[in-house]
């Protein structure tokens, strides 16, 4: 079992940026068609930006449709 993360605001802001913060800390989205991760065709794992844990490896991504990143499983 994995212990549950507990950081003060100002701890999470100090890792995070400003975007990144407002999409995990405060349920925010970022805007479709943009950032990152769109249209990134890299093989690999993609793992949660606040605790590192693998989410997803790219062999279960598919094209949505939505302007996010997709996939058809997690890793667990």
């Amino acid at each position: 079992m994995i212990e549950k993360i507990h950081k003060t605001d100002a701890e999470w802001k100090a890792q995070l940026t400003q975007e990144q913060y407002e999409v995990t800390r405060r349920k925010g989205t970022e805007p479709p068609f943009c950032g990152a991760f769109f249209d990134h065709k890299q093989d690999g794992t993609y793992t949660c930006v606040c605790c590192d844990l693998p989410l997803f490896s790219s062999d279960h991504k598919f094209t949505s449709g939505t302007g996010w990143p997709s996939f058809f499983q997690p890793i667990n």
